[in-house]
């Protein structure tokens, strides 16, 4: 008798002991009685496969079926098995003829469970696709192999850094003796060919016979890269992304494992691809905060990417137009070797931006009149133009002009945004909706009204203000179908359209041969989060949408309207000091303890009743202070920097019906803020209904 451990997706961090089924042995009974009521061809397979290690295992969990990793394979139990050996289960079936998870991706598993602090069956069922069943085809089988586009003419700034990504030079070196650097960084200006330079690189590490890598921010966001990646590798190259059924995602990650698929392009969970013989890992804008998982397990790819790349000692090549600040002290002090891309290659030069400060405006609308003659003298042109905003709906707050109510969401602690298509008062966190108020339901006036406005509102002013031009909306309530995004970019690509709005959806991975103008509605509706990433994100995304213009022609303009022209991410974007923001944003973050001077983990405590969720804070804190100074009574190293900040209410106090508290800790080393918090969340139990969640390293604070 073989015994197996297998890591199950529940809330406990272990392995659960289970006895093997030798392949081929049929399960249970009554799924024998139940074939043989269904046609033949339909009938389910409950054969067992040969059970080894990273394969998974339908086990009965309880009273209920679950599905688990393999983890260990065993012909003896312990001697310290710790219970009796009597209630061990069989288990029910091994789902898989052969492993889905490599003995290097189940040693990533595991170092992100000690690093995160999250549950190892949480961590090894994340990373793989979640399905019964698979080996459909791949969803790029209606890709041409004749499709493969050759080689393109680099310039000499990208074929220097093709040859020391690929090559394996290091940072400021040129000669192959030198130790090369694993972690590279490509930094140009939007435009600049950074996606050429990794599409190069990458074809000679796949000349070498190795797989690669390519990470994206969202998939729906970059549909040009993710074209460029399949016409220039055709059918050896595999998408995962969220769209996909998990029978899809199963058959896409049975091809990488049999080296059908060699380049792997997909979003966060992509980094977890099993590509035999990795040779190359790219990070496209490497800054977008969605390589942050939101759930458990919190990971985040770059550092994950990072950690495959060293074990493997391999590249990991990074780029972006604008740099997370991280990045940006990294590359300073050399931990990177920075590969720098100067020109733009398609006939355009970086546009003209002009800020325009709306305080100083008279307004009727969203659309300033400096900003309102440009876009007529764009169509007069017969040229494109796009007007983003970073928020949906139609208004944004309601308000009475009595009382002074604002309508926010019953289940969350944010105002609910006036949406005129659907004529719906929406919740954009919880998706709770109620009917627009027609009298002010706390105080009875009939003096209400909308303030804010959103891309809805922007759609609305626009076929006012030009009713002659073509417009089209990008957000994720105008697009609900699959395939919908890519259909309409296209059609905007092809001239059908004059005037593209939207939010971050148009703000990256796009070019635009006929755009001249770009628009920022409002600069300010990311500046003033309580965060301290607030800068370094409006940096990012004015720079990031101003690069749409000016890409095929010399005559891109770009108007920023702003209430804060002075603010220094407005202004160092608006003025392109690239270089002067980041100094002065390190400058603020090193006089304040912040990241990149600091390491950060962050505990919430959730739960329906406010009191509960405020207590366990109250005790966590205690606790914590407690082992705090435990560490610094044996003068553990970097212990006297560590502080415990809070606990305070969430900015965000209210989410799906939880109350939130918060604690962040703070310090030097990251091991000793994960000792801390280890110490609360496997030594102590929380009160029923109330949840700790661990985000360590966390992008957002609200």
């Amino acid at each position: 008798m073989k015994y197996l451990q297998v890591a199950l997706n529940v809330p406990a961090n272990q392995t659960f002991t289970y006895a093997n089924v030798p392949a081929g042995k049929r399960v249970a009974q009554e799924e024998k009685a139940q074939n043989e009521l269904i046609p033949q061809k339909r009938a389910r397979k409950v054969d067992s496969f040969e059970a080894q290690v990273g394969c998974r295992a339908e086990v009965m969990f309880g009273n209920k079926k679950a599905t688990g990793i393999i983890t260990a394979v065993f012909d003896e139990l312990p001697k310290d098995l710790g219970f009796d050996a009597k209630k061990i289960r069989k288990i029910l079936r091994v789902l898989d003829e052969s492993p889905l998870l490599t003995k290097e991706l189940l040693d990533l598993g595991r170092w992100l469970s000690d690093f995160y602090l999250c549950p190892i069956g949480e961590v090894l069922c994340a990373m793989i696709p979640g399905a019964k069943k698979g080996g459909e085809a791949g969803i790029f089988s209606s890709v041409d192999a004749d499709s493969f586009e050759g080689k393109n003419t680099l310039s000499p700034e990208q074929a220097q850094a093709v040859e020391s990504i690929a090559g394996g030079v290091g940072a400021g070196g040129s000669a192959a003796s030198e130790k090369p650097c694993l972690y590279h960084y490509l930094y140009g200006a939007t435009g600049s060919g950074k996606t050429e330079v990794f599409l190069s690189a990458a074809q000679k590490v796949l000349e070498r016979g190795q797989g690669v890598l390519y990470l994206v921010p969202e998939i729906g966001l970059t549909p040009q890269v993710v074209g460029a990646v399949t016409r220039r590798f055709g059918n050896t190259a595999a998408i995962l992304h969220s769209a996909l059924t998990p029978a899809q995602k199963l058959g896409e990650w049975k091809r990488i494992v049999q080296k059908e698929a060699r380049v792997v392009i997909g979003a966060r969970s992509a980094v977890f691809a099993p590509i035999p013989d990795l040779g190359l890992i790219i990070i496209d804008e490497e800054h977008d905060s969605s390589y942050k998982s939101s759930n458990s397990p919190r990971y985040h790819a770059r550092q994950v990417a990072m950690r495959r790349a060293s074990k493997l000692k391999i590249p990991l090549v990074m780029g972006s137009a604008t740099p997370s600040v991280e990045a940006w002290k990294a590359m300073s002090e050399g931990q990177f070797a920075v590969h720098r891309l100067t020109k733009r290659l398609s006939g355009g030069r970086m546009p003209i931006i002009a800020a325009i400060d709306l305080s100083r405006q008279k307004i009727d609308g969203s659309i300033s009149p400096a900003l309102e003659d440009e876009i007529r003298r764009t169509l007069a042109e017969k040229r494109q133009a796009i007007l983003f905003l970073n928020r949906r709906g139609f208004n944004h707050v309601f308000r009475c002009n009595s009382c002074g109510f604002e309508s926010k969401c019953k289940n969350c602690s944010v105002p609910m945004t006036y949406h005129k298509a659907q004529n719906r008062l929406v919740c954009h966190y919880c998706s709770y909706s109620v009917e627009p108020f027609r009298v002010c339901p706390q105080c009875g006036s009939v003096d209400i009204g909308y303030s804010g406005f959103g891309t809805e509102f922007i759609e609305s002013e626009v076929k006012s203000k030009f009713p002659n031009a073509r417009s089209l909306r990008l957000d994720t309530d105008a697009v609900t179908k699959k395939g919908e995004l890519e259909e309409k970019i296209a059609a905007f690509k092809k001239g059908e359209y004059d005037i593209l709005l939207g939010t971050q959806m148009i703000a990256k991975g796009l070019n635009f041969p006929s755009l001249k103008l770009v628009g920022v509605i409002l600069a300010d509706t990311s500046l003033h989060l309580p965060d301290f990433r607030a800068a370094e994100k409006t940096f990012s995304l004015i720079t990031q949408v101003a690069g749409r213009a000016g890409r095929f022609f010399p005559d891109g303009k770009v108007l920023v309207q702003t209430y804060s022209p002075n603010n220094p991410a407005v202004y160092c974007a608006c003025h392109s000091l690239t270089k002067e923001f980041y100094e002065q944003e390190l400058s603020t973050r090193k006089l304040l303890n912040f990241p990149p001077y600091s390491r950060l983990l962050r505990l919430v405590f959730r739960s329906m009743v406010q009191s509960d969720a405020e207590a366990f804070a109250d005790d966590a804190y205690k606790i914590l202070s407690q082992e705090l100074e435990a560490l610094q009574a044996k003068h553990l190293s970097y212990s006297k920097e560590t502080e415990i900040l809070g606990p305070s209410e969430c900015p965000l106090s209210k989410i799906n019906s939880n109350y939130r508290s918060q604690i962040l800790l703070r310090g030097q080393s990251i091991a000793l803020l994960q000792k801390l918090a280890a110490s609360l969340i496997y030594g102590y139990r929380a009160k029923a209904g109330v949840y700790i969640e661990v985000d360590v390293d966390p992008v957002s604070l609200l």
